[in-house]
């Protein structure tokens, strides 16, 4: 393959393919420079199609004397099959981000929405931004951190379903022991406690139990073993991230207010550090720069709702933790200098953040470890 060289002065030399990427079957349109379409079809997520797809857009390449390059639509994670076989047959891949082809679809005059209508306006939104859009690639750094993403959203999924059968533990107890159950233990979902409640689902007496003792019985039962199993998936991700997060030999635990958890979820969430020019690029991504909203002489500048929403959330309970009495003292004198400068909590707590975001990038980018000097 030829070196894709400036990509912004040289937009009239690629094919721009833009695929719409599904479970099963992933659709796929070629155009050139002028957003013409050249090409429409449908493949199946399988090596087989893979390879006559790319024969096609070889074939249809040497025709009109251009280069392939692709841009893949990917929310669900359905397209790295695909993305890791063009990276590895030398061909460039960009990754379209939804919300850029949702854009582009609501511009149109009669915005209508078809796996085919995606995957053009994929490679219409590949041709605006060529320049701006990441690079897919399959470094080791990247495949970790992709690891670490799905445990940490397989940690998420049963962290809300604890919450969801603690609620309804809460609801059996009390029809089982009424009000009392809350003065046994401190935490009435502690390992000990629940081992108690599996033990003793019901009390000694049942004569005031509205309804069938038994079927209350075994609905606690099963309530409390599934908790059980809970804890136990929980600690072994937390195990296995603990290993992934060894092996980036990234420091980011040292960081006041960032433990494994939010480590994880961090990493997960910025995956390469490489991606970002500088703080002022993550900060961006994060949303956590300002936006810029002015009229004739009226110059201000409002908080934005954009960026990656998850790694701003990580941002924000790293913030709260530093600022709170266990937490880092130099983040507290920074939060209440801003506060006797006039700014409201809110804009603090915002600009503690933005500084946090600087102190994370070096962190990631060399790799260091966080030094609290006093």
């Amino acid at each position: 393959m030829s070196n894709i060289a400036s990509l912004e002065t040289e937009r009239h030399r690629f094919l721009y393919v833009g695929m719409d990427i599904h479970k099963d079957n992933h659709a796929a349109a070629a155009t050139n420079c002028f957003g013409q379409n050249l090409l429409e079809t449908e493949i199946k997520n399988s090596k087989k199609d893979f390879d006559n797809f790319v024969a096609l857009v070889e074939q249809l390449s040497k025709q009109n004397n251009l280069i392939p390059l692709f841009g893949l639509e990917d929310s669900s994670g359905y397209g790295q099959r695909l993305a890791g076989y063009l990276y590895r047959n030398g061909y460039q891949v960009k990754t379209i981000p939804p919300i850029l082809v949702d854009k582009a679809r609501k511009r149109e005059t009669h915005p209508e929405k078809s796996d085919s209508l995606d995957a053009l306006q994929v490679a219409r939104v590949l041709i605006q931004r060529i320049d701006r859009l990441p690079n897919y690639s399959l470094s080791e750094e990247d495949e970790i951190a992709k690891q670490i993403k799905e445990l940490t959203l397989d940690r998420e999924f049963l962290i809300k379903e604890q919450t969801r059968i603690k609620n309804q533990l809460h609801r059996l107890l009390h029809k089982s022991y009424n009000s009392e159950y809350k003065d046994k233990f401190k935490d009435s979902f502690s390992l000990k406690a629940l081992k108690y409640w599996k033990a003793n689902p019901l009390p000694r007496k049942t004569d005031d139990i509205a309804g069938d003792p038994l079927i209350l019985k075994n609905q606690i039962k099963r309530k409390i073993i599934r908790l059980l199993d809970i804890k136990n998936e929980t600690k072994e991700i937390e195990q296995e991230t603990a290993v992934l997060m060894k092996q980036t030999n990234q420091k980011i635990e040292t960081l006041n207010g960032c433990g494994l958890v939010l480590g994880s979820k961090l990493i997960a969430e910025v995956k390469n550090i490489k991606r970002f020019r500088s703080s002022n690029s993550l900060a961006k991504y994060a949303g956590l720069c300002p936006k810029e909203k002015s009229s004739g002489k009226t110059i201000r500048h409002i908080k934005t709702k954009s960026g990656n929403r998850k790694l701003n959330m990580v941002i924000h309970r790293i913030a709260l933790s530093q600022i709170s009495k266990s937490g880092n003292e130099r983040a507290r004198e920074y939060f209440q200098r801003k506060l006797t400068q006039g700014k409201t909590k809110a804009q603090a707590l915002c600009c503690l953040k933005r500084r946090l975001i600087d102190i994370i990038f070096m962190m990631l980018k060399y790799k260091q470890e966080y030094i609290y000097q006093t």
